[in-house]
C-alpha cells in the first residue's frame, strides 16, 4: 500500500469534505482517503502510485489537488484584516447607499431601516449563489440550524423576506422582532465558536467568499441587533 498527502484547494465546508473524499475513493486503486478541511489536505492510500492528474480528473474543476511535496512555496498567510476586506467593503457600500437614500431629508430611523434592509438583501444574494453548499457551513455554528437542518435551507429566503419588509416599510415591528430573534440565535452560536477558538468558515457571505469566523462576524450581527432594538424601544421610529 502507498500513502501520500495532497493539498486540496476549493473546500469551504463539511459538504466539500464529503464530496472530495467520495470522489477520490472512487478512483481505481484507492483504498481510503482522509480529508482535513482545516489543513486543506487529503491523505490517500492506494494499491499503486497515483498521479495527480488522475485525482484531478475525478474531482473536476471545482477543486484543485497538488502533491504535498510538489508545493515549493506556500503563499504568505493573510492577516484577519486582509481576509475580511470583502466584508468591510460591502458594509461600506451599504452605509453609503443608505446615506444617499436619506441625506436630502435626513432621518436616522429611516437610514437604519434602509441599511438593515439592504444588508439582508445583499447578504442573502451571496448565500443563494451556492444554496447547496451554504447549509452545511451554516450548521457548523448556528444552534437552530444544527437542531433543525431544514432551517439552514430556508434561512437565505428569510433574509430576503426581512429585507423586503424593511425596505418597503411593511410590518416593520414584526420584521425588527424577527431580526433580533434570528440574528440573536446566530450570534449565540458565533460567540460560542469564538470562545471555543474553533477555526471554521463564516457563512455570512455564503460559500462564494472564503471568510474566517472572527470577532468581526460577532460585531456585524451585534450591530444589526442593536439597530433593531433601538427602533423597537423608540416608538417614534415605527
Amino acid at each position: 500500500m502507498i500513502t501520500k498527502t495532497y493539498t486540496v484547494s476549493g473546500m469551504t465546508c463539511t459538504g466539500c469534505v464529503e464530496t472530495v473524499q467520495k470522489k477520490i475513493e472512487e478512483v481505481l486503486g484507492v483504498t481510503s482517503a482522509t480529508v482535513d478541511l482545516e489543513k486543506g489536505s487529503v491523505q490517500v492510500t492506494s494499491e499503486h502510485i497515483l498521479k495527480a492528474p488522475e485525482l484531478q480528473a475525478a474531482l473536476g474543476s471545482k477543486y484543485s489537488i497538488t502533491p504535498k511535496q510538489d508545493v515549493m512555496q506556500q503563499p504568505p498567510s493573510k492577516s484577519k484584516l486582509q481576509q475580511l476586506q470583502p466584508l468591510f467593503l460591502i458594509f461600506g457600500y451599504l452605509w453609503v447607499a443608505s446615506f444617499l437614500l436619506n441625506y436630502k431629508d435626513w432621518n436616522l430611523n429611516s437610514f437604519m431601516l434602509d441599511f438593515m434592509g439592504l444588508f439582508f438583501i445583499v447578504f442573502s444574494f451571496f448565500k443563494l449563489l451556492d444554496l447547496r453548499g451554504f447549509p452545511a457551513t451554516f450548521r457548523m455554528y448556528d444552534p437552530l440550524a444544527k437542531a433543525i437542518p431544514p432551517y439552514a435551507w430556508v434561512y437565505p429566503f428569510l433574509e430576503v423576506g426581512l429585507g423586503l419588509l424593511l425596505l418597503m416599510r411593511i410590518e416593520v415591528k414584526m420584521a425588527l422582532i424577527a431580526t433580533v430573534v434570528i440574528l440573536g440565535i446566530t450570534t449565540f452560536g458565533v460567540t460560542r465558536t469564538l470562545v471555543d477558538k474553533k477555526k471554521i468558515k463564516c457563512a455570512c457571505l455564503g460559500t462564494a467568499l472564503n471568510l474566517p469566523m472572527t470577532e468581526a462576524t460577532f460585531i456585524e450581527n451585534a450591530l444589526m441587533i442593536a439597530m433593531a432594538l433601538f427602533m423597537l424601544l423608540n416608538p417614534a421610529a415605527l
